[in-house]
């Protein structure tokens, strides 16, 4: 099983164990708290987080913003429409990192690594070619994204 999809599960179900033991569960249900899990790093909504962290999403389907973090916009990123058109410049630095978001992409240096919880020469990088949107649903990506659901919910959007 995914290990991203799992935290997501525990966090739902000690939110709806914890709000049960305080007697203020009232309709709350674990589908209720799968989404609010889901939405706190990024996605839309419950399932729209299982397919992109169980690898079942393409390239140019909706990513979520789980690989963009608040107060990013300080620090020098490229933005793009299409993979093909960054991956041209991805190719000419090989100090940059490509990742998703939403639909489109953007090209970042280790600073936005890190301000995404993550450690920038974690050798699953190295895998991917620095590459989220090609490595989607791979054995590094998966890994990667393990870490990154585990990074504190300040470098998480939410939706």
């Amino acid at each position: 099983m995914n290990s991203a999809l799992d935290e997501l599960k525990t966090r739902a179900r000690v939110r709806l164990n914890r709000a049960r033991r305080e007697g203020v569960a009232g309709s709350l249900q674990l589908a209720d708290c799968l989404h609010d899990a889901a939405r706190a790093v990024g996605f839309a909504h419950w399932d729209h987080a299982r397919r992109v962290l169980c690898g079942q999403a393409a390239a140019g389907d909706d990513l979520g913003d789980f690989w963009h973090a608040p107060g990013t916009g300080i620090l020098l990123n490229h933005w793009f429409a299409r993979h093909e058109d960054a991956l041209a410049v991805l190719g000419t630095d090989r100090t940059a990192y490509l990742l998703p978001y939403r639909r489109q992409c953007f090209i970042v240096q280790a600073p936005f690594i890190e301000a995404l919880g993550l450690d920038p020469d974690d050798p699953h990088w190295g895998a991917l070619r620095h590459d989220l949107v090609a490595g989607l649903g791979t054995p590094a990506w998966l890994a990667l994204a393990a870490q990154r659901v585990r990074a504190p919910l300040a470098t998480f959007a939410g939706r």
